[in-house]
């Protein structure tokens, strides 16, 4: 073993911890995390430091809360003081190579050697969004590099699923779901398409005359079932690699997600336990 072992941390976005079957929820949606964490633990009260995105991973990747980073809004202008060290820089300076995907440009990410994208939204016109595997299309490469060069490594994964659009390819998207998703009869989606503010985006990518919040739902949850199948191969890598075991793997939530609660549909706003209560599992 390594004196210093590599550190992987599978950042996902918009993650109700409430939704995962390791954290009691009847759907199985996450089978692999859920065997992941039982040869780890798995913190069963973990909270996001902020609501949404941007000041949610400051504190993440600083250890610091928002009136410390002073990032607390998404559209945050200017980076991080120079003065909050990352995890980035920190692992940096104790000689890991440090590489980030799907997180360039936010305040937080400040530090890493190497910065690698890939398409990670997507909309009803183009089609289903397969974000996970083009991710792992990115993401596998860069581990075979890593693991290939004589230092420690740390490498951030950031998980677009299941952020909406919720848009999980096929067999995911009726996965959870065997209804009549634009049956006339359901109303319970009038109230969300009524609202203006999230209208225009909620069009953009639900099913045109969706009629039913079950289906909206089911699509969260296979798109939650889709992630965890590709963060599966991420943990085949490793072992493949035997490096399992000198890899300290974290797997995060920024934050969580409305669905149907509290008159705030498919999205993150406020501070109900929906969009605090997060996964935190650590396995080493």
């Amino acid at each position: 073993m390594p004196q210093k072992p590599n550190i992987l941390l599978v950042a996902i976005d918009s993650i109700r911890a409430d939704h995962m079957s390791c954290y009691g929820y009847p759907r199985l949606t996450t089978p692999h995390i859920d065997r992941f964490a039982q040869g780890g633990v798995l913190f069963e009260q973990t909270y996001s430091a902020h609501i949404p995105t941007t000041p949610a991973y400051a504190s993440m990747l600083t250890g610091m809360d928002c009136f410390s980073t002073q990032v607390v809004a998404l559209r945050h202008k200017g980076g991080l003081r120079s003065e909050v060290k990352t995890m980035a820089e920190i692992m940096r300076d104790q000689g890991y190579n440090t590489t980030c995907v799907g997180f360039t440009g936010n305040p937080s990410s400040r530090g890493f050697d190497t910065y690698l994208n890939y398409a990670a939204w997507g909309s009803w016109n183009e089609g289903r969004s397969p974000k996970a595997e083009n991710l792992n299309e990115v993401a596998i490469p860069e581990l075979d590099r890593l693991v290939a060069e004589d230092k420690p490594w740390f490498m951030m994964l950031r998980h677009m699923d299941p952020h909406a659009p919720y848009l999980p390819p096929a067999p995911f998207e009726r996965m959870f779901y065997h209804g009549d998703e634009t049956d006339p009869s359901n109303k319970s989606m009038e109230p969300v398409m009524s609202f203006k503010p999230f209208r225009d985006f909620f069009a953009s990518w639900m099913p045109p005359e969706i009629s039913d919040k079950d289906y909206v739902i089911a699509q969260y949850d296979g798109a939650i079932a889709y992630m965890d199948a590709a963060i599966q191969t991420i943990f085949e890598a490793l072992d493949a690699h035997g490096i399992m075991d000198e890899t300290i793997v974290v797997v995060n939530g920024d934050h969580g997600e409305t669905l149907y609660d509290h008159e705030c549909w498919f999205d993150h706003h406020g501070m109900y336990d929906n969009v605090l209560y997060v996964p935190l599992i650590i396995r080493y």
